[in-house]
């Protein structure tokens, strides 16, 4: 695909990057992204994705804008309050690249419907608020081999991780997490979140989303990185395989 005169300019700042380049910018207007939630994470990574030149993104969220949402949900205004999050999410990213086809799937992800919703996605980045859909996303992604970027935030604390576990060497979700679909899930409503948190979170979703489809650096698959606000530390862990994962050891 040869890049047009616009695009060469709207995206002049990575292709300048030698870890990027003409040929990485176009992977990126090639691939196709499912992120699961448009709410705190789910928002500025697809704004940041779309300004990236992700040429698909599909979005999957049942729900619609609140005005509780506001204080982190920058992709939403005031008078989006009750639409579907979805929709007006396809508004505001339209706007601000039109070279990006986005799909919004207004309905709750559940495992009998995981494989299709995320389809012939190339990486699915996950920034839903609850565990069960988590498992759910995961085990999808695991089974067709989409590389899993998964965030999540609570109070002034974020965790960020990418996931390949088909590969011998490379943990899956379920081996970071344990297996537990009955797992207690305290939301944002509940424990409160720092509003800012959740754009440095979704904004790191987006960059290891832009990494997976168009490499740059070291690998990122089996690290988990925690945002600790309130002593403003970040710190990576390595997340080991489990052998006895029921999901991909052995």
């Amino acid at each position: 695909m040869t890049l047009t005169d616009a695009q060469l300019e709207r995206y002049a700042r990575h292709i300048i990057l030698k870890e990027i380049g003409g040929a990485g910018q176009r992977r990126l207007l090639d691939a196709h992204v499912a992120v699961i939630g448009a709410g705190g994470i789910g928002s500025p990574a697809l704004q940041y994705l779309a300004a990236a030149g992700v040429g698909r993104l599909t979005i999957v969220d049942d729900d619609r804008v609140d005005l509780s949402n506001l204080q982190r949900q920058t992709l939403f205004a005031t008078d989006d309050i009750d639409r579907f999050k979805a929709d007006a999410a396809i508004h505001r990213l339209k706007a601000l690249n039109p070279d990006v086809a986005v799909t919004a799937r207004r309905e709750r992800l559940t495992p009998d419907t995981a494989s299709g919703l995320l389809g012939d996605a190339d990486v699915v980045l996950d920034g839903c608020d609850n565990f069960p859909t988590r498992l759910a996303v995961a085990d999808a992604a695991l089974a067709a081999r989409i590389p899993l970027v998964s965030a999540a935030v609570g109070e002034f604390e974020g965790q960020l991780g990418l996931f390949r576990g088909w590969e011998p060497d490379k943990p899956c979700y379920r081996c970071f997490t344990g297996a537990d679909p009955d797992r207690a899930g305290v939301s944002c409503s509940e424990q409160g979140v720092l509003g800012a948190l959740t754009g440095v979170i979704g904004s790191l979703a987006a960059l290891e989303a832009i990494r997976a489809i168009a490499p740059f650096g070291e690998d990122s698959a089996g690290k988990l990185l925690i945002a600790d606000t309130l002593a403003l530390r970040f710190r990576t862990l390595a997340l080991p395989k489990d052998p006895g994962c029921p999901a991909c050891g052995g």
